[in-house]
């Protein structure tokens, strides 16, 4: 049976009592195990799959990051779900270079990741909450990480421009958020964020590896023009 929403309004007191539901089932946040390394990449490549390009790739992403030394292994958790697991967030290291040629050590996410069918039911926003806290408790300055606004602003994350956090050709790219962990770090100096090198993907890797999986269409969605749009999208200073 399927509801139908006259209003935004009505469409959120919907998913809030759905989220309401879902969190009295038994959810739990762990860290990820070897033996769930292949049911986490077949959960990343259903997540992914069509939403920024036909097919995606962002389940080789998971493969090879266990084994890259900026992988933090500490911060690498899955939601489970009646013995499925349904969710995932795997950290890497990344580095703040200030206008003193400072370097400071930070750490981003990604890929995150939750199932179709249990998306906007508050999975997402838990495992970000739970690893939050952890990264706090490490001391660690800042979560930078490249995403859509829309997910990412009620965590607490704003523009890199905010905090004169830029790209590392000095520009403010729409998705470049930055969560500030230590209240005044980053002061009056320009930082620029330097992501680890294991996102720079092979992808005649990426597609060889993605020959191990259940053949799915590669199709065009619209999801796929609107991150054009977003990577196309930079901030700007007032003037």
């Amino acid at each position: 049976m399927k509801i139908r929403v006259s209003n935004k309004k009505e469409q959120t007191e919907i998913e809030k009592i759905h989220k309401v539901a879902f969190e009295k089932t038994d959810m739990n946040i762990r860290l990820e195990r070897k033996d769930d390394y292949t049911q986490v990449e077949e959960l990343t490549r259903e997540a992914f799959w069509n939403l920024y390009f036909p097919g995606c790739n962002e389940h080789y992403l998971c493969h090879i990051l266990r084994g890259h030394k900026d992988f933090i292994s500490e911060l690498d958790y899955v939601v489970e779900l009646d013995g499925k697991i349904v969710a995932s967030i795997m950290y890497t290291h990344s580095y703040l270079i200030n206008n003193d040629e400072e370097t400071v050590q930070t750490v981003s996410f990604g890929p995150l990741c939750v199932h179709p069918d249990y998306q906007r039911k508050g999975i997402g926003s838990a495992l970000i909450e739970k690893t939050k806290s952890l990264v706090a408790n490490m001391g660690v300055p800042a979560i930078i990480i490249f995403g859509d606004p829309r997910n990412y602003c009620k965590h607490g994350f704003k523009n890199g421009i905010d905090y004169q956090v830029s790209n590392m050709d000095g520009k403010y790219p729409l998705g470049l958020l930055v969560l500030e962990l230590q209240p005044g770090f980053f002061g009056n100096k320009k930082w620029k964020i330097k992501q680890s090198d294991a996102f720079n993907l092979d992808q005649d890797e990426a597609n060889k590896f993605d020959k191990k999986f259940k053949e799915k269409e590669k199709k065009y969605e619209y999801s796929q023009e609107l991150f054009k749009m977003n990577i196309r999208a930079y901030l700007k200073h007032d003037s």
